[in-house]
């Protein structure tokens, strides 16, 4: 899922990074129920500024996209939001809250499965009809939370909208 979309958005000439949350994989740290998560998007961006100086469009999938929105959406240097299977229904001990969204004027793009079992495609067309503009809601049907088999369908929406809603600039100086 991750590795698509990062195709879609690198075959428009943006860099992207790709990164394991603190506590995952073999990265440093324990997982922090999704507080300090939003600090190691902050850094991810500031990294991406420093190094490339370029519009940055956040992207992020099911608690990547939960958390990530939320360092993102007030960011600035943030030009656009990507949330693929983002988590609504309460899973274990999380909640999502996107009520920060509601004063989030960029572009948003939102991609889930029509059988996605933590966000029903009810609870998403709420959740996305409760944004200002710009936005879009796209379900790929017969998807579950993984996109298993649909991946190219991901790939490109992403890759279809992006391009018409990011216009890259020259590196800021």
């Amino acid at each position: 899922m991750v590795f698509h979309t990062t195709k879609a958005l690198n075959a428009l000439g943006l860099p992207v990074l790709r990164f394991n949350f603190r506590g995952t994989g073999l990265s440093a740290g324990e997982h922090d129920k999704g507080i300090g998560e939003v600090d190691d998007v902050r850094v991810a961006l500031d990294w991406l500024d420093q190094e490339f100086h370029l519009p940055l469009i956040f992207a992020g999938f099911s608690f990547g996209a939960a958390v990530g929105l939320r360092a993102a959406s007030p960011d600035r240097r943030v030009q656009a939001l990507i949330a693929l299977g983002i988590p609504i229904t309460p899973v274990d001990d999380r909640s999502y809250d996107y009520d920060f969204l509601k004063s989030c004027t960029k572009p948003k793009l939102f991609v889930s499965g029509s059988r996605d079992q933590f966000a029903s495609r009810e609870k998403l067309e709420t959740l996305v009809s409760g944004l200002p503009e710009p936005k879009k809601l796209v379900i790929i049907e017969a998807a579950d939370h993984f996109f298993e088999g649909r991946l190219r369908e991901v790939r490109d929406t992403v890759e279809t909208w992006a391009r018409d809603v990011v216009r890259p600039k020259s590196p800021r100086p």
